[in-house]
């Protein structure tokens, strides 16, 4: 198989088109055979599923969910269950094959999942998202459990959701079974260090990534686009560790102070008002124009497609984090390739969520728990060293961070599968 051209610009928005085009150009570097190449570019599993739900005004609606098992060759899959009105196949596919790559990349034991239902969950009450959750995790109990798939929150579900799940499914099971789903409830055998950890993921590999630069952190800008789980603590933590936060972007505009954002007050605000619009103690700029000022380091912390070619020759960061999942276009790659931007792929830069699912796993499976302090360590010492694997791996190949990030990526889904041979 050859390198697909680049993505026309209808395209450029597709994340399987993005998935897809960033796996081939790994594959042809490694140049792995063929066969290999269509093991791994196939979801392994697709799942549609439609779920009738009873409205609190007694109507029924049927909603639309999916879930997609992209890799079981390293361990079971993993991967987060997203509730939004842009839902689609595509994208749940091209957030499973991520996954895939981002457990490789941290060596952890799982493979790559995603889910996802076709709503708008801010129009529901909780009821109904209740219901909706329950019916939905009953259509695909069979195709989840501790070893074979294990969903997690993402976009409008959180830990609340994963309880239902994790309800839900054990009902079925008779017992309780609480390594079904992470990102749940402490009391529910959820992990500490767990909310906070893609963030801090965000935070840790950054740090290494000033060290590269000879920067210290005191003398280090930071854009963050999106204030929820992970911007906002990626930016509380920054904040801490002597970061200059200047700019939070938010879906309904962005809010800058060249001397430093008070994060704490900040989020105090956005609790009380439901926006960071208004802050006192803030310039108000445009969402748009917010991601291409100044700054040594910009995070992209909320959905997909954010820097595009439209505005990537616009960004001046030294530093792209990718908080979230998938927020470069494949387009937008070369572009910040030739302006020298050095971007830490979301592969990598947002692994440290899934690090501790599997810490959260690990703990469930074992009946045992950990403290915060041990949780908190043993990531850190797994994204510094992915870290260094990766921007190793680029320098030993020549190649950029991310082409790195899939490539090492790859290479160990595609040794396991060599390892394990195919089952006829």
């Amino acid at each position: 198989m050859i390198l697909e051209a680049a993505p026309q610009v209808d395209q450029e928005l597709n994340p399987w088109q993005s998935a897809a085009h960033r796996f081939n150009e790994a594959a042809e570097l490694l140049k792995l055979e063929d066969g290999m190449r269509k093991v791994l570019r196939t979801p392994s599993m697709e799942l549609t599923v439609n779920i009738p739900v009873m409205l609190d005004d007694g109507r029924i609606e049927v909603f639309t969910g999916y879930r997609v098992q992209h890799s079981i060759a390293r361990g079971p899959a993993k991967g987060g269950i997203r509730f939004a009105p842009d839902v689609s196949l595509d994208e749940v596919r091209a957030l499973a094959a991520w996954m895939t790559w981002k457990c490789a990349v941290v060596n952890i034991p799982f493979g790559g999942g995603k889910g996802g239902v076709i709503c708008e969950p801010h129009l529901m009450s909780e009821g109904e998202l209740e219901r909706l959750t329950r019916r939905y995790t009953a259509e695909i109990c069979e195709f989840i459990g501790p070893e074979r798939d294990v969903p997690a929150p993402d976009v409008n579900t959180n830990e609340q959701t994963m309880a239902w799940i994790m309800d839900t499914y054990s009902m079925h099971k008779r017992h309780t079974v609480t390594a079904v789903v992470t990102g749940k409830p402490l009391a529910l055998g959820g992990s500490l260090g767990r909310p906070e950890a893609t963030g801090r993921g965000c935070m840790i590999v950054t740090m290494q990534a000033l060290k590269k630069f000879g920067l210290a952190p005191y003398n280090t800008r930071v854009i963050i686009q999106g204030f929820g789980n992970v911007g906002g603590m990626a930016a509380r933590l920054m904040s801490e560790k002597g970061f200059k936060v200047i700019g939070i972007v938010e879906y309904d505009g962005a809010v800058f102070n060249d001397k430093g954002l008070d994060i704490p007050k900040l989020m105090a605000h956005r609790r009380d008002t439901g926006s960071v619009r208004g802050f006192s103690e803030g310039e108000h700029v445009d969402k748009d124009e917010a991601l291409l000022r100044d700054c040594e380091v910009l995070i992209p912390a909320a959905r997909e497609n954010v820097i595009t070619s439209t505005n990537a020759a616009g960004i001046k960061a030294k530093i792209l984090c990718e908080g979230a999942n998938g927020p470069t276009t494949f387009a937008a790659d070369s572009i910040l390739a030739e302006n020298k931007v050095f971007v830490i792929p979301d592969i990598l830069a947002n692994a440290g969520g899934v690090t501790v699912s599997y810490f959260e796993w690990v703990q469930d499976r074992q009946g045992y728990f950990w403290n915060e302090k041990l949780v908190n360590e043993r990531l850190e010492e797994i994204m510094i060293g992915s870290f260094w694997d990766v921007t190793n791996f680029a320098d030993k190949h020549g190649v950029n961070n991310r082409t790195a990030a899939y490539m090492l990526a790859l290479d160990r889904v595609a040794n396991a599968i060599r390892l394990r041979g195919l089952y006829a």
